[in-house]
């Protein structure tokens, strides 16, 4: 993986951490706009590591194998376009 291991390990265990506490809201029966929020929270979480890594994969995998180290046009416009799909 080409993406920033650490910070994207971090951001895995955060939504983990969140999980496990959403499991523990809905035991304690809290307000579901409550949970809803911690569950949107999460997903936030989880959207911008696959941004991240997906950015990474484009930029290093695809990029060497095209076998060009210069920016490619077709690349920034699929980063892009992953971006707006992903949001």
């Amino acid at each position: 993986m080409k993406a920033d291991r650490e910070r994207i390990s971090r951001s895995i265990k955060i939504a983990r951490g969140q999980l496990d506490g959403i499991l523990r809201m809905i035991d304690e029966d809290r307000y579901c706009v409550d949970i809803s929020n911690q569950i949107l929270a999460v997903e936030s979480i989880l959207k911008n590591a696959n941004r991240e890594i997906l950015h990474a994969h484009i930029r290093s995998c695809v990029r060497e194998g095209l076998k060009t180290d210069e920016p490619n046009p077709k690349i920034e416009e699929a980063l892009s376009l992953l971006d707006r799909l992903i949001t």
